[in-house]
Order: structure tokens, then sequence, then C-alpha cells
């Protein structure tokens, strides 16, 4: 809540915060391809004054030499004064966090967690629903290797009243560690496999790409791509105040007609 008041703080006089990080060096490690999040990153050290060093391709780095994450958070590590690191391994940030001299974030490990999408996606949550608390929340489409997925579920686990509604194929459901996180809280939560029977009852809609990147093969991959998809006509049957939240970026599974309903927040969320 503290982090959302900053946030709002920012937003409202960015003036105020525009020597914040002066003097500081934020390094970008992306061993992942990622557009929002690197650039955002890059854009909020900007505006705070300070500077930005790092890659966006392993390839153009010493990692194509072989260069371990040990040696490489190492060194970089005495260089910046903080590094966002994208990696494509589970565990990768923590990993990265017992090398660095300097202090990590988490820009997103595999499929596990994605935290900082997390705090763009309550700041979002918290202006337009006025509340964090006893929300109706359904989470569609790729919540198995969704890492925003599972770290908006464990953030929003934390705040009373909040039920989930989970909508997957049985192959994509959200992992057995997310469902502890959800019991350990006393959180009700759903499982079905239908977005048009989950419409009518949800505040918020939050909509997750198919992730290609994550699937052994092709053939597992386009099996599951186009099982949902939100478009104008299921939008109908929706309460007038939900939100549709993405983390994006989307293909194919929110149609480009609903970007003009007022309820869609996912380029205001990226914002």
């Amino acid at each position: 809540l503290d982090i959302i008041d900053l946030a709002n703080k920012i937003k409202a006089n960015p003036s105020e915060y525009a020597n914040a990080c002066q003097g500081k060096i934020l390094a970008t490690l992306f061993y992942e391809p990622s557009t929002r999040t690197r650039m955002s990153f890059s854009t909020a050290m900007m505006r705070l004054g300070g500077n930005v060093i790092g890659f966006d391709n392993p390839m153009n780095s010493s990692v194509s030499k072989g260069e371990t994450l040990k040696d490489t958070l190492t060194v970089i590590g005495g260089y910046a004064d903080i590094i966002a690191i994208r990696h494509p391994v589970e565990g990768s940030a923590e990993a990265a966090a017992m090398y660095s001299p300097a202090p990590i974030i988490n820009a997103g490990d595999g499929g596990h967690l994605h935290p900082t999408q997390t705090l763009a996606d309550i700041v979002t949550l918290y202006n337009e629903k006025g509340r964090l608390d006893n929300l109706c929340i359904g989470l569609c489409g790729d919540l198995k290797y969704g890492r925003t997925v599972h770290s908006l579920i464990k953030t929003m686990s934390r705040f009373k009243g909040n039920r989930f509604v989970l909508i997957s194929t049985p192959e994509l459901t959200v992992p057995q560690y997310i469902k502890d996180v959800m019991d350990n809280a006393g959180c009700e939560y759903t499982e079905i496999t239908s977005l048009k029977e989950a419409m009518s009852e949800l505040d918020v809609l939050y909509m997750t790409r198919i992730q290609q990147e994550r699937f052994a093969s092709e053939e597992e991959y386009l099996a599951q791509k186009d099982t949902y998809v939100l478009d104008r006509i299921k939008m109908q049957s929706a309460k007038k105040d939900m939100i549709v939240m993405h983390p994006l970026p989307r293909v194919d599974e929110i149609t480009i007609d609903v970007d003009d309903d007022a309820r869609a927040m996912y380029f205001k969320q990226a914002k």
C-alpha cells in the first residue's frame, strides 16, 4: 500500500522526483526477449534522473562466450547501483542476488514469478476499483507458465475476501505451489474451462497470452493457443464496472474491438 501511495505521488508530481536517482546507474540484464519490461525500467530510471546500462540480447554480451551467471552478476554488480534481471530459468533472480554486490529486481524468472508486473497491476487495480479486497478475480489462459498470474495471485491472496476464478484448459492449470498459497491464505477459488461461463461474476478479468516459448513443441502450443479469446460479444455479459487487464504482449487472445471498451485497462496498465 505504501508503494501504491508512492506511485500515485510520482504520477501526480513527476517533477518532484526528477532527481531522485541522479548519479545512480541501473543495469538491465535481459536474457530473454522483452519490450515493455525492459523499456519501462529504462524509462523509470531516466525519469528519476539516473542512467542505464545493460543488454537485451545475451548473444551481444559475454554470455555468448560462456560466462556464468555468477561471474556476470559479480562484475556488473560492481558497475551498477541496482540490477533488473530477466532470465528463462526459474529461480535465476534469487541466484543472481546471491552473487551480486548490487540489489536485484526480478523482472521475470521463467514461468515462476514476475513481481514488478504485479506492482503495475495492483496500482491499476487500486486506482480503478478503489480497493484491493473483496474482489472476484478471473485469470484466463496460461496459468501454468504465466509468471504474472502467479505473482498476482500471491499478492492478492494477502487481501481479505478476494476470490479467484481460474480459467484454463486442464493442461494449463496453476501449479500446486500457487494453489498452496491460496489454501494457506484461506482464499476461495474455482477452476473452470469456460471463459463465457465466468464473465458475469467477475470484478476483474486478467487475460494472458499462451506462451509459445514455454512449450516443448510447436504442436503442443498450437493445440492450446486459440482456446480463449475475449471479444465484444463476451464483454456484453460482463459487469458494467468489470475491468480487463493483460500484462501484454497480446497475440490474438483479446480482439481489437475490445480496445475501445471503457473497461479495457491493459494499455493504461502498461503506461
